[in-house]
């Protein structure tokens, strides 16, 4: 059962940091002095500038920024602070190829990129390991946010086309700080960051955070524990373990999203503040997630290393809402005239009391990699080879999914109706889904000034799924081959321009439950992807990137039939996404740090056999996105910075025939920083406000179990917070 404890804030942080501040600062001094060279091992990644840094998750090995034939960007620390980002839907609005996909307030969020959803099963990763993504993913102990943009077929293997989200987490370093934060809704949260080296060899960091959250939506204030620890040990002159674990609980009512008006309009007048079919007996929605990592690295040599890494993760929701769905009850859709997954004309929506506790889902993954250099003759070779395994099982029990009345979107209050009497049956195998790899990649430098890569992952994926009372439903086994190339041409030493060309594997979607298929799951689907692109480094601390690309993947969708429910949901066609993405990233002028990217994105399908739903763009998918967050030191006071930003993004297709669109909008942020000494202790405050000119927007028009639903963006929210290094 899920507990999310009530904790006085200011007394938990405080009572957590001070007493691991018992030292007197000489020797804090002394020790520092001693471990420095221990400590530039344990951060090495972070060290670095900007435009240098390493990521840990790819298709091309890891490599820093500038070498790795991909567009890849890097959300820092500092941004996370000063944007005060803690959910997925906010870290989607730091870059322009990101978007919502199906992100509901009070429950877990999914965001795509280049216009895939992420597959929430093994789009996610903590360290370069997979973790489930069925969960609140916190922020509290993660160094840096790694965006892998596109095709990811060598580091992942199945998984969506859109890319990867990796979390760097926060190694051991001589840190102690508490954060503690509010709202303009009232909203508290503290945090606690500290780390020390116990002994030249071992390393901790723990990291927490408690919030009560006031939401802006009514009915919908929310709860959360986190707790997390990192360690580092050096073994012997060669080896090193890092492991990370981390646990949280959370609690909060989920918020349904709006539908069409009678599948042909948006809805009007909306109230982003009301709670769609809240039900006084509705109980929160309860997740508790774990997740772990390890990682052990020994340097044969200066050139090979073997890096040995496992992970567990496993995410248990309580699943409780009064959800706002369709209008099959409402008295203007009785006639058939109106499909019933959408709302009625005139604002009816049907409510259902959908109840599904101990929804469990584990991902576990062990991986064995050899990595060298080498040549042979005058050509040098960087070689990453190895083997992977991942498993991913789903425990569900049998669901109360029972409507109890109707309401209508213009309700001054939601009228009240009896909870189903009806309870969730026992809990049974719902999938187990395992995946065998073998993997290798050659770099291969040679002409000075070029790079060649290739190389490929054979993948073999065996599951078996069972319906709701655990009746075997299906048994499958894929095996694939998914090669990757990529040619690299160093222009200058400030210049690479790349080109690649990789294929991935994704499972198949699951036929909706108004489809004459209902449940069950089409074929994996092969995608394939070619990108060009430029990398340019003009100074240290800045980097510059545009990436032209094109992916394509069998088209999936409800196709209109004559058969009894009058969709079939099929595979036919392809689904095409062509984009250019810019980027800049770094500090312009001495005073002027940027993080800037846009997208044009096209998005068609095609050879669908249903001409409605081709030539135009594809759901949740706007043609254009624009991202802009700067930082600016003032001139005439050091210690005090403004920040502002700006989000834009094009019209967005809210039905597959594409005749509604929800309307584009343009979203201003600004804030402050200011950084101040009290009693020798450093006082950083952050203060930021969103949607500065409380504009109302349609934020995501995405899907779920194939229904598309409509989230308003959130209102003008203003938040501060303070950090204090002890």
């Amino acid at each position: 059962m899920n507990r999310c404890y009530r904790i006085p804030l200011l007394t938990a942080a405080l009572g957590a940091a001070l007493p691991l501040h018992a030292s007197t600062p000489e020797t804090d001094a002394n020790d520092t002095q001693a471990r420095s060279t221990t400590e530039l091992a344990a951060v090495r990644v972070q060290a670095r500038q900007p435009g240098a840094r390493d990521t840990q998750s790819n298709s091309f090995g890891s490599g820093d920024w500038k070498n790795t034939p991909a567009s890849v960007s890097v959300l820092d620390r500092s941004l996370l602070d000063s944007r005060h980002v803690r959910t997925l839907s906010e870290l989607a609005s730091n870059d322009a190829s990101l978007g919502d996909s199906y992100a509901p307030v009070g429950y877990y969020q999914n965001i795509a990129i280049r216009g895939f959803a992420l597959d929430t099963a093994t789009g996610y990763r903590f360290n370069g390991l997979t973790i489930a993504g069925e969960q609140r993913l916190a922020l509290e102990n993660v160094q840096q946010v790694e965006i892998l943009k596109g095709e990811a077929g060598l580091a992942a293997g199945v998984i969506a086309p859109g890319g990867v989200i990796n979390f760097v987490g926060k190694r051991p370093a001589e840190v102690r700080s508490v954060t503690l934060g509010t709202d303009s809704e009232g909203s508290r949260h503290a945090a606690v960051d500290v780390g020390h080296w116990l002994t030249p060899r071992i390393g901790l960091r723990f990291n927490a955070a408690w919030e009560d959250g006031n939401s802006y939506v009514d009915h919908a204030d929310g709860r959360r524990n986190f707790y997390s620890l990192a360690s580092d040990w050096l073994l012997g002159e060669h080896g090193k373990l890092e492991v990370d674990a981390n646990y949280q609980t959370s609690a909060q009512r989920s918020v349904s999203g709006y539908q069409l008006l009678g599948a042909t309009a948006l809805p009007r007048d909306v109230d982003r503040k009301q709670m769609l079919g809240y039900q006084r007996w509705q109980q929160p929605v309860g997740i508790d997630s774990t997740n772990i990592t390890a990682l052990h690295t020994y340097d044969f040599s200066p050139a090979w290393q073997s890096r040995v890494s496992a992970s567990h993760s496993r995410s248990v929701i309580d699943d409780n809402v009064a959800f706002a769905y369709g209008c099959y009850y409402a008295e203007s859709c009785w006639d058939g005239s109106v499909p019933g997954n959408y709302f009625a004309p005139n604002g009816d929506y049907d409510i259902y009391d959908y109840r599904s506790p101990d929804d469990t889902r584990r991902n576990q993954q062990l991986r064995a990699e050899l990595r060298g250099r080498f040549a042979t003759g005058a050509v040098d070779h960087q070689l990453v080879t190895g083997a992977d395994y991942f498993r991913r099982s789903v425990d569900k029990r049998r669901n109360v999914n029972e409507y109890v009345g109707t309401a209508n979107i213009h309700d001054r209050e939601v009228p009240q109706f009896d909870p189903s009497p009806l309870e969730p049956g026992p809990s049974v195998r719902r999938l187990d889904s395992r995946q065998k790899a073998l993997f290798v990649l050659d770099r291969v430098s040679f002409a000075d000034n070029w790079q060649w890569l290739a190389g490929g992952r054979f993948v073999q994926l065996d599951e078996r799924a069972w319906d709701k009372r655990g009746n075997p439903e299906r048994e499958s086994r894929v095996s694939r081959f998914l090669p990757q190339t990529a040619l690299i041409w160093s222009a200058t030493g400030q210049l690479n321009v790349y080109a690649s060309y990789v294929r991935g594997i994704a499972l198949g979607q699951e036929a909706p439950f108004w489809t004459s298929n209902d449940g069950n799951f089409l074929p994996s689907v092969l995608s394939r992807q070619i990108e060009v692109g430029a990398k340019y480094i003009p100074l240290d601390s800045l980097t510059l990137g545009a990436a032209l690309f094109r992916i394509s993947r069998p088209f999936q969708y409800a196709r209109p039939d004559d058969s009894d429910y009058g969709y079939t949901f099929v595979q036919e066609g392809q689904q095409t996404h062509t984009g250019l993405e810019l980027s800049a990233q770094g500090r312009i002028t001495e005073r002027l740090q940027l993080t800037a990217s846009a997208s044009v994105l096209r998005a068609r399908a095609h050879d669908t056999g249903t001409p409605a739903y081709e030539g135009h763009p594809l759901v949740n998918v706007p043609t254009t996105r624009a991202s802009l967050h700067a930082d600016y030191q003032l001139p005439f006071a050091p210690d005090l910075g403004i920040t502002g930003g700006w989000r834009y993004a094009s019209s967005n297709v809210a039905t597959v025939d594409g005749r509604v669109r929800a309307p584009g909008y343009s979203v201003v942020d600004a804030g402050l920083r200011f950084r101040h000494q009290l009693q020798g202790h450093a006082l950083d405050w952050n203060l930021s406000v969103d949607n500065v000119f409380n504009r109302f927007y349609w934020r995501d028009t995405g899907s779920s179990a194939g229904d598309y639903y409509l989230f308003p963006g959130a209102p003008r929210q203003a938040r501060l917070s303070v950090t204090i290094a002890l």
